[in-house]
């Protein structure tokens, strides 16, 4: 399926929520810089790329939650920095809370506050 198809695959899997979410999943697209991927096919995007359309898909209906397992754990640490403040600026935008696990400390201080898990041990910080 096209980028288009597979940001919308939750509304064509029956999830759909009211309003038109192919102009949504489009501005959404764009949003992220694939307009002009739009037609490419999975196979056809770097790893970025993929993970953007995947921001794309997780904000379509606008969801009050975003959990992010791991979101830029394959990428290159430019690519990474690029997701993560994708991540950050679209959740802010769209009034998302975002729940982010990651190994990333560089991705976990981008965060207002983080939990980090050691040995057992749970440690609250506010960053």
């Amino acid at each position: 399926c096209s980028v288009l198809e597979n940001v919308l695959l939750p509304a064509l899997a029956g999830f759909a929520a009211n309003g038109n979410l192919r102009e949504r999943a489009l501005q959404l697209i764009e949003r992220v810089g694939l307009a002009h991927r739009t037609h490419q096919r999975p196979g056809q995007l770097s790893g970025g790329e993929r993970q953007r359309v995947a921001v794309c898909r997780a904000l379509l209906q606008q969801p009050s939650l975003l959990l992010a397992d791991e979101p830029t754990g394959n990428l290159d640490p430019a690519t990474a920095t690029e997701i993560g403040s994708l991540l950050l600026e679209m959740a802010s935008e769209n009034q998302t809370a975002l729940l982010c696990v990651t190994h990333s400390d560089e991705l976990a201080a981008r965060f207002p506050n983080s939990l980090t898990l050691t040995g057992g041990t749970a440690e609250f910080q506010q960053n």
